[in-house]
């Protein structure tokens, strides 16, 4: 579904939004001059305020292990770019708003609040950004010990059931950590111990191998099972690495 479900038309005051309502004011600010121009600051649309809430609560989870690194940014801009289809003056606010957001003095917990208060009325929405916290948390293939815990404090804050986080853990997190098993790496191997031992073991069950070995017909069956799902992690991780 669209994110853009659940954002409907309206204004919200700077009081109403808190720090994202300063946050804004510190983006396009210092380009507002006059009266009336000063007016609109204080009365903006809930798409700018989404944006806002969205993009620095990115920033502030990209920024929980101390650093951002290059496959978060990769992330973001796909975010930017695929996602949400921004272009133009709304994809440079949005590179802003993130920039702005991982230095400031607010929290997570606070940007998140002021996400929930413009989106309360569309849980659907919540859902579709909550996953994208998890895809963003996983640009790397690993989940970082502080990121995990700010994915924690969403449910609290967004009103969902626990099950929530622990059905997103599931699919991006234990997905990924069974690939890695399938083929014997550690999740914080380089890319080339992964394809050495991809390598290794698609030449050990491939099904060419254990023919000319005289292998029992039901074992090569079984042995085309585990050469498939060899595949398949690799291909996942590959992706993984490449972002």
């Amino acid at each position: 579904m669209s994110i853009w479900g659940g954002i409907t038309g309206g204004l919200l005051g700077f009081a109403v939004l808190g720090p994202i309502g300063a946050l804004v004011g510190s983006v396009i600010g210092s380009r507002i001059s006059g009266n009336s121009s000063r007016k609109r600051l204080n009365n903006f649309d809930r798409q700018v305020a989404f944006f806002a809430a969205l993009f620095a609560c990115l920033a502030k989870l990209a920024k929980a292990d101390g650093r951002v690194d290059e496959a978060e940014v990769q992330k973001i801009e796909e975010i930017i770019s695929k996602k949400l289809n921004l272009s133009g003056e709304h994809r440079n606010f949005a590179i802003n708003i993130f920039q702005k957001a991982k230095d400031d003095k607010n929290s997570f917990e606070a940007y998140a609040s002021n996400l929930y208060k413009i989106l309360s009325s569309s849980p659907n929405s919540l859902l579709v950004f909550y996953e994208i916290l998890f895809e963003l948390a996983l640009a790397d293939g690993i989940l970082h010990p502080k990121e995990d815990e700010l994915l924690k404090k969403i449910p609290h804050i967004f009103n969902f059931d626990q099950s929530v986080y622990d059905n997103f853990y599931e699919k991006y997190v234990s997905q990924n950590k069974s690939y890695y098993k399938v083929l014997g790496v550690k999740e914080n191997s380089p890319f080339e111990d992964i394809k050495k031992s991809y390598l290794k073991k698609r030449k050990e069950f491939h099904p060419d191998t254990l023919i000319g070995k005289g292998l029992p017909e039901e074992f090569i069956e079984k042995a085309k099972e585990k050469f498939i799902e060899i595949q398949e992690a690799y291909e996942e991780l590959e992706k993984i690495h490449q972002k």
